[in-house]
């Protein structure tokens, strides 16, 4: 039969109770609920995303189209201010003069398409950067929130792991000269029991499953040598008999 120092079983609850708060901000870390927001945030985003780049591509294709239909309005008014130039000029004979009017008449003409064609392109270029103004505000409203999340999740993991460091040096110094195979039991039996590898017996039972010990179970428990090393028969935890040394 397996044996530690009675003093030794019962500062191993100790442990295992810092064990568990370990465990404990382990889960508080892993399962903080900024976690959760930052996710619906980066998802918002990524979905925002595409909407931004389409949005800023279409507001740069228009803007390249009103160029280039402000260069073929430009290019006109060019060919007929030197064509009116020709004619206020009085060199032209009489069949020039009217060749060159008949020019000015059609690039009138060609003029007012383009300049429509302009206005048009002008208008769908205001409304698309309107909504790009708008994608815009709810991309920025969206990274701020992220930014605020991710230091409230900064400021809750420092909590956390300072919490954490405390409880491991604690742990530390009460784990400190414990019979080694009475750790070596605990930790393996930690492993396969949920981080639980060690409860204590009051009355008639393990607070460990929570189970009261039958009779017989209870009375081996009782009668066994102090420093024996005795197990729960229902889940196989160390179990610490008079764990407040009473």
């Amino acid at each position: 039969m397996a044996t530690a120092p009675v003093e030794d079983q019962r500062r191993l609850l100790q442990v295992q109770a810092l064990d568990t708060r370990l465990q404990q901000l382990a889960h508080q870390r892993s399962k903080h609920p900024s976690l959760t927001t930052l996710a619906e945030l980066d998802k918002r985003l990524a979905d925002l995303h595409s909407s931004l780049v389409d949005s800023r591509t279409a507001v740069a294709d228009l803007e390249r189209e009103v160029a280039k239909a402000e260069a073929d309005v430009e290019q006109v008014r060019t060919r007929a201010t030197k064509d009116q130039q020709r004619l206020d000029s009085g060199a032209l004979g009489a069949k020039d003069a009217q060749a060159v009017v008949s020019e000015l008449e059609s690039l009138a003409r060609r003029q007012n398409v383009l300049e429509e064609t302009e206005l048009e392109i002008m208008e769908r270029l205001e409304a698309h950067q309107e909504s790009l103004g708008q994608v815009e505000a709810a991309h920025g409203e969206l990274v701020a929130a992220q930014e605020k999340a991710a230091a409230e999740q900064d400021a809750a993991y420092a909590e956390i792991d300072a919490a954490a460091r405390e409880v491991q040096a604690e742990r530390a110094q009460l784990a400190e000269g414990l019979d080694a195979g009475l750790v070596t039991l605990y930790d393996r039996l930690r492993g396969q029991l949920g981080g639980l590898g060690a409860a204590a017996l009051r009355g008639n039972r393990c607070e460990g499953c929570r189970l009261e010990l039958n009779p017989g179970d209870l009375a081996a428990a009782r009668g066994a040598a102090p420093e024996q090393i005795v197990r729960c028969e229902e889940c196989g935890r160390i179990l610490v008999r008079d764990p407040d040394g009473s």
